[in-house]
């Protein structure tokens, strides 16, 4: 982490006190661990939420990604929706056209049957956006889908990296990656 980086510093500091519940958990991967990166008490937190939508577009444009390289932001709900939502919002309060999207885990079976809620993807280029990741397998069941629907994937970018290979399975997969914190950054290495 950039220590001249205010936002950033302040976002893992919020990360930390709000999302980070330390004890035994399973993880949805089926992983254990010693803590547990709640992120929704981060993405849906007053000060936590705006903070997110700004360091990601930082995040994504010291990774070579200005928000004229995409046109929307989104991923697997629903770790995925908040994330978009406050990027949405920081770009617009930048002045800058960004819509975001929802993948869903399967389509509907009623009303438009959908897979992928919010503006067409179809023909857009996109970044897959997650709270956090473990295996990497939401993220790329989001790719998936997006590219079925016609989009073109520049990237995934995560909020927490939890180091535990989302990272390695991902740029497997050919998708560029990145992450705006890693565990150093919340002091869990």
């Amino acid at each position: 982490m950039s220590t001249n980086d205010p936002q950033r510093a302040r976002l893992a500091a919020l990360v930390g006190e709000l999302a980070v519940v330390r004890g035994t958990v399973t993880l949805a991967s089926g992983l254990t661990s010693d803590f547990y990166v709640d992120m929704r008490r981060a993405t849906l937190h007053h000060e936590a939420a705006p903070l997110i939508g700004h360091v990601m577009l930082d995040m994504l444009e010291e990774a070579g990604l200005s928000t004229e390289d995409y046109d929307a932001v989104g991923g697997l709900t629903m770790g995925a929706d908040p994330v978009a939502t406050a990027m949405l919002h920081a770009a617009a309060a930048r002045g800058l056209d960004l819509d975001a999207f929802v993948v869903r885990k399967a389509a509907k079976d009623h009303g438009m049957k959908r897979r992928i809620e919010g503006p067409s993807v179809e023909g857009r280029r996109v970044v897959v956006l997650e709270d956090t990741s473990t295996t990497g397998g939401s993220p790329l069941e989001a790719v998936e889908a997006l590219r079925e629907a016609g989009a073109t994937v520049l990237a995934v970018a995560v909020v927490v990296d939890r180091a535990t290979g989302a990272r390695e399975r991902i740029e497997a997969a050919g998708v560029p990656y990145c992450a705006a914190l890693g565990l150093t950054d919340l002091g869990l290495d």
